[in-house]
Formats: structure tokens, sequence, C-alpha cells
């Protein structure tokens, strides 16, 4: 099998890219390990920053998002039992986010693919990448039961922090930076309308909890937790009562409680790997970096990666000139770690060390109430929630 770009890995960042480089007219093809349902039912992120909105619209990808999705124009900080809203269009010249669940992205994509796209190959599992210094890589799969071989001209890990492209990249040309953080997140998803119609971010002793939600009628919240928590030991009413006491306010609102569908707990870690590229193999998203979840960053990233690996190549192949290309990893880096240090910040402010200080607990609320009460600062985390300028 031939083709211009193999592409490892079809979540969003794998798919998007497919079809960024079907409409510039560039060929390629897709291996996904996994099978169809569930890629479509893998549940991830569900903030897509302005940026990721405006590139699924222009590449076709934007009409169910448009209908069903939930434009969000600010979120709410909530400590020592107070509230306050950034407005993110007054701070950031009219930019917003969408509540768009990846599942619903990946979905959208995949049928496009299938519709007008080149070939997608599920259950088609990566098992190495040769070649990434010469002129034709390869990438070795097992699909169908037999091994076989796709030649490319380029070679694009979205196959996550635990696939096989970024073990392509030598060793010895690998800087790795990483923080693992002793505290996860204990989610759940419930059927009950959203307690309140924007994110709520919430400071408290007892630890952080977030309320977010994946539609008018499903409620996402999650609670910190130590990082080995195991989901099953909190029954549904535990749940509800710690979300009710890290969410309270001083004034009637109250939390809205429902059937809990599911529970699980997400580890939190902060994870870079340099180069981003080796020869022509490329990595992307997850592949390549890993950010907590407190500032929504993961997929929009994953985004940023495949936006400026598409333009590259676009460039390459209509001027000859192999200087996007060369640059992909800085270029990217450079939004990577603006991203890895807002998302550290929201982190850090809003979540209990388990050995945090009496002193360390009065800088955080110091820094939540300079926020709220200074427009600078207020700009600064509207500006990141948004998102950083792809490219």
């Amino acid at each position: 099998m031939r083709t211009t770009v193999g592409i490892i890995g079809a979540g969003p960042a794998g798919l998007l890219l497919a079809r960024l480089l079907h409409n510039a007219g560039i060929d390629s093809v897709v291996l996904e390990s996994r099978d169809r349902a569930y890629v479509e039912q893998r549940q991830r992120a569900g903030i897509l920053e302005q940026g990721t909105v405006d590139v699924l619209r222009a590449a076709g990808a934007g009409g169910r998002m448009d209908r069903r999705g939930l434009q969000h124009d600010g979120i709410e900080l909530r400590f020592d039992r107070r509230r306050h809203r950034v407005d993110f269009p007054r701070l950031t010249h009219g930019r917003s986010v969408m509540v768009y669940a990846q599942t619903e992205v990946c979905k959208d994509l995949i049928a496009l693919q299938l519709k007008e796209g080149g070939p997608l190959l599920f259950e088609a599992e990566a098992l190495g990448v040769e070649g990434a210094e010469s002129d034709h890589p390869a990438v070795r799969f097992r699909h169908g039961g037999r091994e076989d071989v796709l030649e490319c001209d380029y070679v694009v890990g979205c196959d996550g922090f635990w696939g096989v492209a970024r073990k392509a990249v030598p060793a010895a040309l690998s800087r790795v930076f990483e923080r693992t953080y002793p505290f996860g997140w204990l989610g759940i998803l419930a059927d009950v309308a959203p307690s309140h119609d924007e994110l709520v971010y919430a400071r408290h002793d007892r630890g952080f909890a977030l309320l977010s939600m994946r539609s008018p009628s499903v409620s996402r919240l999650y609670l910190q937790v130590p990082a080995d928590t195991d989901a099953e030991t909190w029954s549904d009413d535990e749940i509800w009562d710690e979300l009710e006491r890290r969410l309270e306010t001083d004034d009637d609102w109250t939390l809205r409680r429902g059937p809990i569908t599911q529970k699980s707990v997400t580890p939190m870690r902060s994870y870079v790997h340099e180069p981003m590229r080796h020869g022509r193999l490329f990595l992307a998203g997850d592949a390549a970096h890993i950010v907590p979840p407190t500032g929504a960053k993961g997929l929009n990233l994953a985004v940023g990666d495949v936006v400026t690996f598409a333009r590259a190549l676009t460039h390459r192949q209509e001027t000859g000139s192999t200087e996007l290309l060369d640059a992909y990893s800085a270029t990217c880096l450079r939004r990577v770690w603006q991203a890895e240090r807002f998302s550290y910040d929201m982190t850090t402010m809003l979540h209990r060390h388990p050995d945090a200080t009496p002193f360390e607990e009065r800088l955080q609320l110091a820094r939540l109430d300079r926020i709220a009460s200074c427009r600078a600062a207020e700009t600064d985390l509207a500006e990141g929630y948004t998102g950083f300028p792809i490219g």
C-alpha cells in the first residue's frame, strides 16, 4: 500500500488531519487499532477553543457541531463561597468556546472520511515506523489477521502516549519534560440538566470541583481525589454530597442531582516530548504532549499540531519549499508550552495539594482574588482559555 501521508491513529487529530489533507488535494491513509464503535464512544475532552471551532467549520466538519454544540461565553470561578464570572467576548474581542464532546467530533470526521476521503482502516494495529530518516518512511501494521506495510512520503503519529510513533524517535535525540500530580479527577456523567449554564471551576479547602455538561440534559462533574482512588469506592450519594460542599455559595444557588450513569478517575500529569519531528516522522497530540485537564487544552493542542502540519505540507506541495515542515517542531512547541503553562497555572491555583501549607493556600486565594478584581489578570485567563493562536 502506498500513500503520501500515513496517519497513525483515528482520534480527532488523525481524522482532522486526513480531512485537511483531502481538502488540499493530498492523499492519506489512516490506521486505527480499535474498531469504529470504540472510537466513536471514547470519552475524552468536551471543550473546543475558538480556533478549533473555526478550523472544523472551515474543513466542512462543523454543521452538526453548530446545531448541537453549546456555545459558552464565559466560565465561573468559585472560592470562599464567592462567585466570579469571566466574560470571554468582552475580554478577548469576541472569542468564546464550544461544549461539544470529542466523541461527536470523531463521529463527524469519520462520516466525512468514509464518504469523501481516503482509506480509513479500523482494527489496523501499527507495529512500528521504519525509515523515518529516509525519503520514504513506512508503517508496518497488522490488519485482517495479516501484516502489511504502508509506504509513505511522510508519517504523522496521532496514536497517543502509548503508541508506536514516538518510539521511533531515537532516545539519544529525545528530551522529556514531565510532572505527575498527586491527585486525579473523579468524573461522573449524570442524567440531569446542568445546574449552571456555564462551566464552574471551584477552589475549596476540601479540594477542587468542576461543574460541566455534555448536553442540556446531561451533566458532567468532577471532584479532586487522591491519585490512587478507585471510583467504585464512592457511592452516588457520597459524590453528590461532596460536590454540594465544594460548589457551595452564599446565595441561593443549588446543585441538581440525578442518576449517575458513568464514573471514572482521570490521572493528572504534564508531559512534553521534544522534538516533535524526526526526519519524515511528525508527532501530534498526546503522542508528543499531555496537559492536565484543568485548562481544557488537550484536544485543542492536537488540532493545532495537525493544522500546522497540513499548512506546512501544502506549502511544500505548492512552492517546493520545506521551510515550514522544517519548522514544525519549533512552531508547535511554542504553543504547547504556553498551553502547558496555562494548564499548570489553573491546576495549581484551583487544586489543594496534600502537602500545602497555610501560606500556599492563602496564595491560591490571592491569585483568584486578583483575577476577580483586575481586568489584566482576568484577560490573561480569558485569552488562555479561549485559545492561543494556531501556527
